[in-house]
C-alpha cells in the first residue's frame, strides 16, 4: 500500500458555471466561465494548492463534464481515482449570480439525481480512508441512499483515528427545503432540519472535528448561539467545533478548554462562494501541521479571505506563498 493521503474527501463534485460578469440578473449575463466544484472537491482542490496529497471520492455522469472533472482534479494535483462514472445520471451543473458583497444566490442542478448521491458502501476503499491522516465529509453526503450509508460507512471504517471532519454542509433543498444555499430553509425550513438532525448526529457520533457556519450548526444542534452551539458539538462527541460567524469571525473551542476567537480578514469581495471551502482546506492544513489552534484559524481566515477576493472558487485557491504573504501584508498594515 502507498503512503496514507494527507487528506481524503468524500461528497459533492460537479461543474461551476459562473458569470463573468458581476451585478447582473442571471437571466442577463452573456459570459460564463466554466470551473471544477463541490464543496468536498473543492476542499480537497485547497488542500493540495498548500502542498497536501489529496484525493475526492465522489461520482459524475459519463459524459463530457466528467471528463473535465477528471482533467481538472489531475490539473490540480487531486487523485481521481476514486471519482467513478454513473450511466444513468449527468454530471451536476451549478449556476450562481454575483452581486457583492454578500449576494450570491447558488441554482443547483441535480436532478433527476447527482452522481454523487450514488457513492455505495461496497465500493468504498476503507483501508484508504482508514488510514488518510485526515478524512472530510459533508452533510449532503447524508442526505439521500446510497450516498448515507456510504458516508457513514466510511466514518465507521474511520474509527476516530486520525482526524475526521464534518463538513455541516447544510443546502436545505436537498432535504426537501427552500433555497439553494445555507440558511433556514424558508417555511418548510423546520421540517427539513428535523429530517437532518438524526443523520447529522449519528455523524458527529463518529467525528473528530465539526466545522460550519451558525445556520449548520443550528441543523446538528438546534441552538444558533454560537459559544453554545461549539458546546453543543462538543457534548456530541467532537474534539473541536469550529463555527464561522462571517462578519464576526470564527470561534473554536477545543475539548481540552482552548478557545480561539479571531476576527474576519477584511477584503474587497468579488465572490464569497468559495471561501469556506479555502477555509476548509487551510483547517486541514494547519492541523496536520500541528499549528496552535490561533494560527490554524488565522490561516485559515485568511485563506478564505484571498478566494473571496477572486472569481472562482476552485482555481482561485491560494497557494501556501500567497496565504504566506497576505497575512505578513495584513501584519505591517495592522496599528502598533
Amino acid at each position: 500500500m502507498t503512503d496514507p493521503y494527507d487528506l481524503i474527501t468524500m461528497g459533492r463534485i460537479g461543474v461551476d458555471v459562473y458569470p463573468l460578469q458581476t451585478g447582473v440578473p442571471l437571466a442577463d449575463v452573456e459570459t460564463f466561465g466554466k470551473f471544477l466544484g463541490g464543496s468536498a472537491t473543492n476542499v480537497a482542490v485547497a488542500a493540495a494548492r498548500l502542498g497536501r496529497r489529496t484525493a475526492v471520492v465522489s461520482r459524475t455522469g459519463r459524459d463530457p463534464f466528467g471528463d473535465y472533472i477528471h482533467r481538472a482534479l489531475r490539473e490540480f494535483g487531486v487523485d481521481d481515482r476514486w471519482v467513478t462514472p454513473v450511466e444513468e445520471y449527468p454530471t451536476p451543473v451549478t449556476f450562481c449570480e454575483i452581486f457583492p458583497p454578500d449576494d450570491f444566490p447558488l441554482y443547483f442542478y441535480r436532478r433527476p439525481k447527482a452522481p454523487d448521491l450514488v457513492i455505495r458502501p461496497e465500493e468504498l476503499d476503507r483501508d484508504a480512508v482508514r488510514a488518510a491522516r485526515v478524512f472530510w465529509m459533508t452533510g449532503t453526503g447524508l442526505c439521500e441512499e446510497p450516498s448515507r450509508s456510504a458516508t457513514l460507512a466510511a466514518l465507521e471504517a474511520r474509527g476516530r483515528s486520525g482526524v475526521t471532519v464534518f463538513d455541516l454542509d447544510w443546502r436545505p433543498m436537498f432535504w426537501g427545503g427552500e433555497g439553494g444555499a445555507s440558511g433556514d430553509g424558508g417555511a418548510t425550513g423546520p421540517r427539513a432540519m428535523a429530517a437532518a438532525r438524526p443523520y447529522y448526529e449519528a455523524a458527529l457520533g463518529h467525528a473528530t472535528v465539526a466545522v460550519g457556519n451558525v445556520d449548520e450548526a443550528e441543523v446538528a444542534t438546534g441552538l444558533r448561539d454560537p459559544r453554545a452551539c461549539a458546546r453543543a458539538l462538543l457534548d456530541r462527541g467532537v474534539e473541536l467545533a469550529v463555527v464561522k460567524q462571517g462578519p464576526r469571525g470564527v470561534l473554536a473551542a477545543h475539548r481540552d478548554g482552548r478557545v480561539a476567537e479571531v476576527p474576519p480578514t477584511p477584503v474587497e469581495v468579488v465572490n464569497g462562494l468559495g471561501a469556506g471551502d479555502a477555509f476548509g482546506g487551510a483547517l486541514c492544513h494547519g492541523l496536520l501541521a500541528g499549528w496552535d489552534l490561533e494560527t490554524v484559524m488565522r490561516y485559515a481566515n485568511a485563506a478564505g479571505a484571498i478566494v473571496a477576493s477572486r472569481l472562482a472558487c476552485s482555481s482561485a485557491m491560494p497557494t501556501a506563498a500567497e496565504v504566506e504573504e497576505f497575512l505578513a501584508r495584513r501584519t505591517a498594515e495592522t496599528p502598533r
